[in-house]
């Protein structure tokens, strides 16, 4: 009997804890924007803006070589297949990038 007093009281200071922990500690008390979340977020974005710079070149380039190994195979299957295999790669890695842009700037708008 004595351990279900205890328990019963550990119990109740707990439930206390959290109502006063909810009641009390409201949105007010912390920093609305922290300085450490505007830095990280900062450096997304740039991190993001330097993917997309460079994505582009990259999949012109892989694109280029691609129809370049197809034109100059003279005939090898297994250089018309590598050079469509690099094609299609380097055309869905850039548009699963463009798409990821896409998705994040439609997070943002919906955030903020």
């Amino acid at each position: 009997m004595k351990n279900f007093s205890k328990l019963k009281y550990y119990i109740l200071f707990i439930l206390f804890l959290f109502i006063v922990f909810i009641f009390c500690a409201d949105n007010s008390s912390f920093s609305a924007y922290p300085k450490l979340i505007s830095t990280l977020n900062s450096a997304f974005e740039k991190i993001e803006s330097w993917i997309i710079k460079i994505s582009t070149p990259a999949a012109a380039i892989a694109v280029g070589s691609g129809v370049l190994m197809k034109k100059f195979s003279f005939g090898d299957e297994e250089k018309m297949r590598t050079g469509k295999k690099l094609i299609k790669s380097a055309l869905f890695s850039y548009a699963f990038i463009l798409s990821i842009d896409l998705i994040l700037s439609t997070i943002n708008t919906l955030v903020s």
